[in-house]
């Protein structure tokens, strides 16, 4: 078996809240937005480029939230943090977004995945305010 596929999550950030999305479906719940890094992309340029397909948004990626998680035994998650530079977001992929502060990021049904971002988030939205 090969190396496994990086996908990059994005946890945008607006006025001190991050923008969690719900994939659809039976294996869905609440995530950092994102997607595969394409051969010759950097997770940077996989954020930009994933975020204006899936939700129409421009964003300035930033620091990572933490070391990569395993999506099953085929993918590497890597999650960075990114300020919204401009759009309001648009549903192509998601069936809800909802801006959450730090408080809020437990009322969630985060993917496992996801989960571990958490508490890194959850300290650096606690800077923001």
């Amino acid at each position: 078996m090969g190396e496994p596929q990086i996908v990059v999550g994005v946890a945008v950030i607006r006025a001190g809240r991050v923008l969690a999305a719900l994939r659809p479906g039976p294996d869905g719940g609440w995530e950092f937005p994102g997607g595969k890094v394409e051969p010759g992309e950097t997770d940077q340029q996989a954020a930009v480029r994933e975020l204006r397909e899936e939700l129409a948004l421009e964003i300035a990626p930033g620091a990572s939230l933490g070391p990569a998680q395993p999506i099953g035994d085929r993918y590497l998650l890597r999650v960075y943090a990114a300020a919204l530079v401009r759009g309001e977001p648009v549903l192509h992929e998601h069936s809800a977004i909802r801006w959450v502060d730090a408080s809020e990021l437990a009322e969630l049904d985060w993917l496992p995945a996801d989960r571990p971002f958490l508490i890194a988030l959850r300290v650096l939205l606690g800077t923001l305010c």
